[in-house]
């Protein structure tokens, strides 16, 4: 006789009632009435062996400590989790990538920058999630709307590696009134270091001799940014 305390019950999505699954309350109640692991379950569609999307979703977003892990997460990583394969691998890197470029853009389809938070916002998905340090350029127009943002260095940034006409070649391409420099710490404490203010402050004497503003440097951390500019870091010859 089978001890019914040690069973455990997994329904499927077909044994949940119609209007308790995800799908369809996403249709009825709007995407902001779900939890992460609904979203994410209408992404995957369906389960695994023995579990359906929900309980799924709730194991991947266990295993990575959440949104921002899972972003972090590589292919390899994603494709060891029991009942994900690449199929679904690729349904979740695409709605990540889709979030992420939401964030870039705006009613015109071009975010306008007023503040450092505006910046650090328009990066902070992506770039505090990264293993390795970055270094991108905002490139803004007249009126501080967002023309592109470009990716002028990978990996560990001091002031040897860095080049400062590689940082303004595509803000002179494009004819860019403005840039925001921004780099983040894997480390995830975004405070700067004494070379991010010798880094800034060579940026910035470039950027008169370019005519080319420089509006900040923004450090993105985990969760958190610094604006070198509101500290008055490698600003002070402005």
């Amino acid at each position: 006789m089978v001890d019914t305390d040690l069973v455990e019950y997994n329904p499927t999505i077909a044994d949940i009632p119609r209007d308790d699954r995800p799908r369809e309350r996403l249709l009825y109640y709007g995407s902001s009435a779900l939890s992460n692991a609904e979203l994410l379950a209408v992404i995957l569609r369906v389960g695994g062996v023995g579990q359906n999307a929900v309980r799924l979703a709730e194991s991947i977003l266990a295993r990575f400590e959440g949104l921002s892990g899972l972003a972090r997460a590589g292919v390899a990583d994603l494709v060891e989790v029991k009942g994900v394969g690449t199929a679904k691998v690729a349904q979740i890197k695409a709605a990540l990538e889709l979030g992420r470029r939401l964030m870039l853009t705006a009613p015109d389809q071009r975010a306008q920058i007023r503040s450092p938070a505006d910046a650090a916002n328009l990066l902070m998905l992506d770039m505090s999630t990264l293993e390795q340090e970055q270094l991108r350029v905002i490139l803004l127009d007249t009126r501080n709307r967002v023309l592109t943002i470009a990716t002028i260095y990978i990996g560990s940034l001091n002031t040897s590696t860095i080049r400062v006409g590689e940082l303004f070649r595509e803000a002179i391409r494009r004819n860019s009134a403005a840039v925001i420099v921004a780099h983040n710490h894997p480390s995830g404490d975004p405070t700067p270091s004494p070379e991010d203010v010798v880094i800034t402050r060579q940026i910035v004497k470039a950027g008169q001799l370019l005519d080319i503003d420089v509006l900040d440097h923004v450090v993105i951390g985990q969760g958190k940014y610094v604006s070198l500019k509101e500290r008055g870091l490698g600003f002070d010859s402005q």
